[in-house]
């Protein structure tokens, strides 16, 4: 597989802009994910039908996965940011089903991006719920000589965030399209379950994952009071 297969070929130019099918099927994803939003929500009601049900489920579930692992008050500051992760992911890991498409999380650039997002969104709420100074000073806990330490922790687990969603996508389509070729498609139920049960489990452990970076961030420095 050539390095361009890996980061996307290009479909289009805008001006001297390259435009991948990486960057087109995410602004699909994208652009589903707004409309699907807008037809659920549309005209809510005391008395909800069928899709306002929908929406109210799929919210009541991410607001209670984000409150297994977050202090009551930073569920709902923090729940837009999870929510919108974890449905893009699972929409981009689910496109790849599509004949013709790619999910654009087999792309590196794609899930470095995520990762990058989740790196920001950390020292985000972190220095919201502590305050600059309260937040960088658990940089130099317990000693200031483990300052380096702890940048490079933040460093490399965002790099493991970006390569451990690239990495298992990415197998998982070659792991298809090997199947495909030998088997035909004799069996192509089993291989579309375990696609669909693989972009589920890949896109809820990014997202607790993503939690947990914010969880350490906006959790007290030992020996303060909660803010």
């Amino acid at each position: 597989m050539s390095g361009e297969e890996l980061g996307g070929s290009v479909v289009f130019h805008l001006g001297s802009l390259a435009i991948t099918d990486t960057v087109a099927t995410t602004w699909g994803v994208m652009l589903g994910i707004v409309l699907a939003a807008g037809m659920l929500t549309h005209r809510l009601a005391p008395f909800p039908e069928r899709r306002q049900v929908i929406a109210e489920g799929i919210v009541s579930v991410i607001e209670r996965a984000v409150a297994e692992v977050l202090p009551a008050a930073a569920v709902r500051p923090v729940l837009p940011f999870i929510a919108s992760l974890w449905l893009f992911i699972l929409v981009a890991n689910l496109v790849g089903l599509i004949p013709g498409l790619h999910a654009p999380t087999r792309d590196l650039s794609a899930t470095a991006a995520l990762a990058v997002l989740v790196f920001g969104s950390t020292h985000w709420y972190g220095i919201r719920a502590k305050g600059l100074r309260a937040y960088l000073k658990h940089y130099t806990e317990p000693s200031l000589i483990l300052t380096p330490f702890h940048i490079i922790s933040e460093l490399t687990r965002t790099l493991a965030l970006a390569i451990r969603l690239f990495g298992n996508i990415m197998s998982l389509e070659m792991a298809a399209l090997l199947v495909l070729l030998i088997a035909g498609f004799l069996v192509p139920v089993p291989l579309l379950m375990l696609h669909v049960i693989e972009a589920v489990v890949q896109a809820y452990i990014f997202g607790i994952l993503a939690l947990i970076y914010i969880a350490g961030a906006i959790e007290p420095i030992a020996g303060e009071a909660p803010p």
